[in-house]
């Protein structure tokens, strides 16, 4: 039963930050009331209990010398009242004059007396009824304005949480957006500029790592891409040249690897340009089903095709043809068959059956010059990367994941329109 229970727990939900700033003013606000309150309300008391202390000592020497002149009680004194309090009748008998205030929950009871010449004491008691009324009055004051703040708290602190709040999810959402490639969008100025605050300081160094990363990357691009164009001449001198030689196994061995470094060097000025961005795609309604049948059946003719819902797509053929071209390669080349092409309206999906994926691409994506697990076999490691980049300029969606009954599957998401 424990654990059965134990299974069904689930994460606590996401508190966000407009409610945690809004409950923290709320709390601090009803704590300081709170305060503020019962620090008024015991000073009112106070005086209260004092003010009427001095009223009754002087009602008490009022009705003393009208007891001593005529020998009459007045203002309802008493002599030698049973229930007068211990305190005061100890005061009286060492022959000093006092007041006692007795609580009784409500409005208290306040006493007084004065020993008389003879040995006997006059007291008085009161009940201030009226006066600690003003009391209640003043708590039921202090209640509602205590209400007031705590209410006015939490709205302001809903208004300060909420504008804080946007401005993080805005902040959140550029730094998205830059981390999917975007490199012209600044965080500041998706929040903006107006309000200077820690986010304005979070939104200025997230714009500073993202040009310096950026400038980082345009300089790695550049280097490739000066790199590649300055091989691409003398490799095309060397496969022209390894044309020449006689007829023989060294002369194919020769011929062979040339035109490997020649693939090489295109693949990597084709890296180079689709990392700067400036790639136009030249978009034209394909019909999806037909444009694969004939291009697997030029580039991979042992792969099968299944059309289950042909489409209209709007799309580049010559990039699509090199994306598909390179997961079929890399399905080939590393995998096992039979490799299946499936065309189901907008996706299009390449499958082969060997080991599949490696965990790193699945998390990270395709990667330039990483060929993954040794399962997979060797390369470069460019073609992922290419059919990637072409896929960004094709607004699509190209994932990656691993079949449940084995091998790797290569999904790739076409805009109808």
């Amino acid at each position: 039963m424990t654990a059965r229970r134990a299974g069904r727990l689930r994460p606590l939900p996401k508190i966000g930050l407009r409610w945690k700033v809004c409950a923290a003013i709320a709390v601090v606000s009803a704590l300081i009331a709170l305060v503020l309150s019962l620090v008024v309300h015991n000073a009112a008391r106070a005086s209260m209990i004092d003010n009427s202390r001095d009223v009754q000592n002087e009602r008490v020497q009022f009705a003393q010398r009208i007891y001593d002149s005529t020998g009459r009680l007045t203002i309802d004194a008493q002599l030698n009242d049973p229930a007068l309090p211990a305190p005061l009748t100890r005061l009286a008998r060492e022959g000093k004059r006092a007041t006692f205030v007795a609580d009784t929950g409500g409005a208290p009871v306040v006493w007084a007396e004065t020993p008389l010449a003879d040995g006997k004491i006059l007291s008085l008691k009161t009940t201030f009824t009226d006066r600690f009324s003003v009391l209640e009055d003043l708590d039921q004051a202090l209640v509602i304005g205590s209400t007031a703040v705590v209410v006015g708290g939490t709205a302001l602190g809903v208004l300060i949480g909420g504008q804080l709040s946007r401005r993080l999810r805005k902040a959140a959402v550029a730094a998205g957006r830059v981390a999917d490639g975007e490199t012209r969008v600044r965080v500041r100025e998706a929040i903006g500029g107006r309000v200077r605050d820690e986010t304005d300081e979070l939104a200025r160094a997230v714009d500073a790592m993202a040009d310096a990363l950026a400038g980082r990357l345009e300089a790695e691009r550049r280097v490739t891409a000066d790199i590649a164009h300055e091989l691409r001449t003398p490799v095309t001198g060397l496969v022209t040249a390894a044309e020449l030689l006689p007829p023989g196994r060294p002369a194919e061995l020769v011929r062979d690897r040339a035109q490997a470094l020649r693939t090489l060097v295109e693949d990597v000025l084709e890296v180079a340009r689709l990392d700067g961005a400036a790639e136009q795609a030249d978009l034209q309604d394909v019909a999806l089903g037909d444009f694969v049948r004939r291009r697997v059946a030029a580039v991979a003719p042992s792969a099968t095709v299944d059309v289950r819902d042909d489409a209209v797509v709007r799309t580049d053929p010559r990039r699509l043809e090199r994306v598909l071209a390179n997961l079929l390669g890399n399905a080939v080349r590393h995998g096992r068959p039979p490799v299946e092409v499936t065309v189901d309206g907008p996706y299009l999906e390449v499958r082969d059956h060997g080991p599949g994926f490696p965990e790193d691409l699945l998390r990270d994506g395709p990667s330039r010059f990483r060929t993954g697990s040794s399962d997979r076999g060797g390369g470069h490691g460019l073609g992922l990367t290419i059919a990637a980049g072409q896929t960004r300029v094709l607004g699509a969606r190209l994932t990656f994941r691993n079949a449940l009954g084995g091998g790797a599957v290569a999904r790739l998401l076409l805009p109808r329109d």
